[in-house]
């Protein structure tokens, strides 16, 4: 099962970073992080594109934590370098609590198993605020695509070898790691054509450039329900009640094969532990609004407040 679910399973999200926070010293009183934000806006970064999953979340959170702490809250879409560009303007900014990121797992957890090098470090360099969400994901293919159910999806592309294309968020995305792995676990080829983020990425898939798309459901559950994609199967346990048509892998038949991915809110490491707390306050309260669930079940998110 990939690492994503084994992560969120620890018994703690970053429960390691959160230790880091006894070592610092804190500059910031109580009375000063009572006044937080002030009148000056919070940027929450995301390093995607408009338009795809991660994205949405960090605008609908925008919006309920801008009216909980009663101060702005902006959006920074900073695509590019699988999620590096994003991590790095956080990282390079005062730990004051006024530029956060808006990370998943694919990159907080998959680009450090994958990259020798990367310039940063998912626990060294960011305080933990909260889990937001976790999603299943949903193997989706264009309608170009000569078939009606996993199964024949698997006979089909092992007997066409390297003539699908499959698209993913970005590389070291969960959706470019998910899908090597229903690879290695079926033992199909696909070509890789990575982009920055869902947005673009579901843009060629709808228009057929790009036949495979194993993703999140708001990137694609209006395009299953609606016909311009065919849904082949939910990678979690349970069937998604937007799709209620399409079984999941094991149903599908293929038992050994599960995909989950969290989205996750963080400060640059240092940040003094009363901003943390108050902006970890604040999305608790935010995620617990009835209007904020309502618009998360219709868009197939499932929300997980966890500190």
């Amino acid at each position: 099962m990939f690492m994503v679910k084994r992560f969120l399973n620890s018994g703690s999200w970053l429960r390691v970073a959160a230790l880091s926070l006894c070592s610092l010293g804190i500059t910031v009183t109580g009375a000063q992080a009572a006044d937080f934000p002030g009148d000056r806006p919070i940027t929450l970064v995301v390093p995607f594109a408009a338009g795809g999953p991660t994205d949405k979340v960090a605008r609908e959170l925008a919006l309920a934590m801008g009216k909980q702490l009663k101060g702005q809250v902006i959006v920074d879409n900073s695509p590019g370098a699988g999620g590096t560009i994003g991590a790095k303007k956080v990282i390079n900014s005062k730990n004051d609590g006024y530029t956060l990121l808006i990370s998943y797992s694919g990159y907080h957890v998959g680009n450090p198993a994958l990259m020798d090098k990367l310039p940063w470090d998912p626990v060294k360099d960011y305080s933990p605020i909260a889990l937001l969400t976790v999603s299943t994901n949903v193997i989706a293919v264009h309608p170009s695509v000569p078939v009606n159910n996993l199964k024949e999806f698997i006979a089909y592309a092992k007997a066409n070898p390297g003539k699908l294309n499959y698209a993913s968020q970005g590389n070291g995305s969960v959706s470019h790691v998910g899908t090597e792995m229903f690879k290695q676990t079926t033992g199909v080829d696909m070509v890789h054509v990575p982009y920055k983020g869902s947005g673009p990425a579901i843009q060629d898939v709808l228009a057929g450039q790009v036949q495979v798309f194993i993703s999140t459901p708001p990137s694609l559950m209006q395009h299953v329900q609606s016909g311009k994609l065919k849904g082949l199967a939910v990678t979690g346990k349970n069937r998604h009640p937007g799709m209620p048509n399409v079984p999941t892998t094991a149903e599908a038949g293929l038992p050994s094969f599960q995909l989950e991915s969290w989205v996750g809110l963080f400060a640059p490491a240092g940040t003094p532990a009363p901003v943390v707390a108050k902006l970890t306050d604040s999305v608790k309260k935010s995620l617990s609004l009835p209007e904020v669930k309502e618009r998360a079940d219709a868009a197939g998110v499932e929300l997980r407040y966890q500190n």
